[in-house]
């Protein structure tokens, strides 16, 4: 019988009590080729650990501290109208709004194309799901055709069934009228062109060529009868495939089988708010995926429609170039690595004080240590081709934690013999302490800075929070509508192109929630590259193929240029104007119904967390539209019922009656679920309890994370088996 491992077992490395799992994969598996030994690596993380253990307590005691002092001014000043002059003086003085000091430009260097180039969508994945993360770094390419087919992007959804021939000459009208718009050929349309060729060097579609030549960019086959056409726009590429065989191109006068898009420019592999990692166990999952990205040789075998199939990593791309030579174009995404922030620490090493070590410490060490795979790789296609690590990190509040990440990635790459800057620092602009301080964030990492991006929905929550004393919140449909969060999302795109971001690094807007609503993406999510904003987050490879010709429609890099021009529209006053409920006229039936969207929420994202380890995935909304959920979804919600339990505007037995409705409705809508635990009629099981503490215990949470609580709960669950 084999053996099975000891989860708990633990080896002493440098001090460290480590999890022998965890230290099993570091030495046998991501250290390998990297030219970093075992003793080096461990003498180092553990010297990493003593430098920065006290600092990362002591900056999690001021954000206490703040909060504690922020409490205190609105518990004195409550009743009053809010004085926003008087509270900005006051978080002067405290220390929590802190100088924007001089002008400066990010000093970042070696930054691949498709970040600071190239404009674009950009997918977010689970990093322990590893047929995800290949769905992502594969979302490189992309067909139109599939994706206009196979959603409500054309207005109405697919039909079930066999192939649909009006639906698809829909298709295939569309797409002509898309390569018109953005590739127009001289005297014909791409939907009538019955041939194309390639002659001294330029395209031509029945002896057309395109109004703009220089559009035109490579080809696969005989100059004569190409089987596929490359053309790019505003950096983008869009190829066209020809093939008579196909039932697709066996219509099309010219054999045009479909149009492929350039897609997913980039691709944040997440290890922090879609992952349930709670533990070695989970960390190490996170890790192996990460490792088999950057070695290239990451794969996953599973059975869909009845048949076994491996998914792989796609290769780089080949096409002649116009005018002669080869034109490579890589096959995959661009991957960044979501690390954690400063908060939580994990079971899977301790200190040599038998203390948890801070999971950011890890993150920093071991998802560096594992891009070396790619940096030191020399055949093969590459992750970055300049030689850069980029990492998001999220949750900093304010310059002096981003300078601590600085520091932190400065000694990593001491370690581990980097040059100085090899990681590149993404930061999120989702706290209220960092957004106020934004210049000054940027400032403290301005050789490392790649990417700036707003999150609505962890901002609010941390906007709740912060406020929680100030008095109730309003309606979360109109907390979007207030002035605040217009002024927001302006301030972080006036501010990083004032520091110098545009064609260094990303300015990015956030997710779009609802993945079965394409056709309201493609109507809603184009105000993202009008904002100034090179790249957008979406749910899925689909709607990266969509959202890409928002990309091919605005030129944003031209949009940045004028809006540089043009001065700052939002200010730092504006964000101090808190979102709170202007008139409590509400009816009793106005509150309940906030409460049980808010529960449903909680509950139907909790109970997997808790029960399944699902840290992100598809979750039916109380009306079952399928939304988007991960923590910073349930950090919103539950911050915004605990703060209608803090101002009495409902009762603990009421939001407890609530929970338990919404625990039924959770329940039916996973009655599908073979694994599913139904939390009703007992009420009693880990889960629900998880997700009431998030709503009662809300506003002890630090920062109202809900991180803590769930690590709590899930940690339960996993001890009983």
């Amino acid at each position: 019988m084999q053996q099975q491992p000891n989860h708990t077992e633990t080896v002493d490395r440098s001090g460290l009590s480590v999890n022998a799992d965890l230290a099993r994969f570091i030495e046998d598996e991501a250290l390998t080729g990297t030219g970093i030994d075992a003793v080096q690596f461990w003498a180092g993380f553990a010297g990493l650990v003593q430098e920065f253990t006290q600092e990362n307590r002591d900056l999690l005691a001021k954000r206490e501290t703040l909060q504690d002092q922020i409490d205190a001014w609105h518990i004195e000043n409550r009743g009053a109208p809010h004085d926003r002059d008087a509270y900005k003086a006051f978080l002067e003085k405290i220390g929590y709004l802190v100088p924007e000091g001089d002008d400066f430009s990010i000093e970042t260097s070696n930054v691949d194309p498709e970040v600071a180039q190239i404009p674009g969508p950009q997918l977010v994945v689970p990093s322990t799901n590893a047929r995800f993360v290949l769905n992502a770094a594969n979302a490189r390419w992309g067909s139109l055709y599939d994706g206009l087919y196979g959603t409500d992007a054309m207005g109405s959804a697919a039909p079930a069934g066999p192939f649909d021939n009006g639906r698809g000459a829909r298709v295939v009208a569309r797409a002509a009228v898309f390569l018109d718009e953005v590739f127009p050929l001289t005297a014909t349309s791409h939907g009538k062109a019955t041939c194309y060729r390639v002659e001294g060097g330029a395209l031509m579609g029945d002896g057309s060529p395109l109004v703009d030549p220089a559009k035109f960019v490579g080809f696969t086959g005989d100059s004569a009868q190409p089987t596929s056409i490359l053309l790019r726009n505003h950096g983008l590429h869009v190829e066209l495939v020809f093939d008579p065989s196909h039932p697709i191109g066996q219509q099309s006068p010219s054999n045009l089988a479909d149009v492929r898009m350039e897609s997913a420019l980039s691709a944040i592999v997440d290890c922090e708010d879609s992952v349930a990692c709670v533990d070695a166990e989970d960390k190490i999952l996170a890790y192996r995926n990460w490792l088999g990205l950057m070695r290239g040789d990451l794969s996953e075998t599973f059975t869909k429609g009845g048949k076994e199939m491996t998914r792989r990593l796609h290769s780089d791309r080949d096409f002649s170039a116009p005018q002669g030579g080869t034109l490579t174009l890589k096959g995959r995404a661009l991957l960044l690595v979501r690390n954690v922030g400063h908060l939580m620490t994990n079971p899977a090493i301790h200190d040599a004080d038998g203390n948890e070590v801070f999971e950011g410490l890890m993150d920093a060490m071991i998802t560096t240590l594992i891009a070396m795979q790619d940096l030191k790789r020399d055949t093969g296609p590459r992750n970055s081709t300049t030689g850069s690590v980029y990492v998001v990190k999220p949750k900093m509040h304010g310059p002096e934690e981003v300078a601590f990440a600085d520091a932190i990635f400065t000694r990593v790459e001491q370690v581990l013999g980097l040059p100085q800057y090899t990681v590149k620092l993404g930061i999120m602009d989702e706290e209220r302490r960092t957004s106020v301080n934004l210049k000054s964030c940027i400032r403290a990492a301005k050789h490392r800075v790649c990417f700036i991006n707003t999150g609505f929905l962890d901002r609010t929550g941390d906007e709740i929070h912060t406020s929680m004393e100030a008095g109730p919140f309003s309606r979360k449909d109109f907390i979007k509508r207030k002035s605040w969060i217009l002024a927001y999302e302006n301030q972080n795109v006036d501010i990083g192109l004032e520091c110098g971001l545009s064609g260094k690094a990303q300015i990015g807007k956030g997710m779009w929630a609802v993945p079965d609503k394409m056709g309201a993406m493609l109507e809603q999510k184009i105000e993202h590259p009008r904002a100034g904003a090179n790249c957008a987050w979406v749910p899925s490879p689909t709607a990266a193929t969509l959202h890409a010709t928002h990309y091919h429609k605005v030129d944003v890099l031209a949009v940045q240029a004028s809006l540089a021009k043009g001065g700052r529209r939002a200010y730092v006053d504006a964000l101090l104007d808190i979102p709170l409920a202007a008139y409590r006229k509400w009816t009793k039936d106005q509150i309940v119904a906030e409460v049980e969207n808010n529960a449903q929420g909680i509950l139907g994202y909790v109970v997997r967390w808790i029960d399944q380890g699902i840290g992100c995935s598809k979750v039916p909304d109380i009306n079952d539209v399928g939304l988007m959920e991960d923590r910073a979804t349930c950090r919103i919600s539950a911050q915004h019922v605990a703060n209608w339990l803090h101002h009495d505007v409902v009762s603990h037995d009421e939001v407890m009656e609530i929970m338990k409705r919404m625990a039924a409705v959770v329940d039916r809508q996973n009655a599908a679920d073979p694994t599913y635990a139904p939390m009703a009629p007992g009420y009693d099981g880990i889960a629900f309890k998880a997700a009431c503490d998030l709503v009662f215990l809300g506003r002890e949470q630090p920062s109202g994370y809900t991180e803590p609580v769930l690590h709590r709960r899930r940690l339960e669950l996993k001890a009983q088996g």
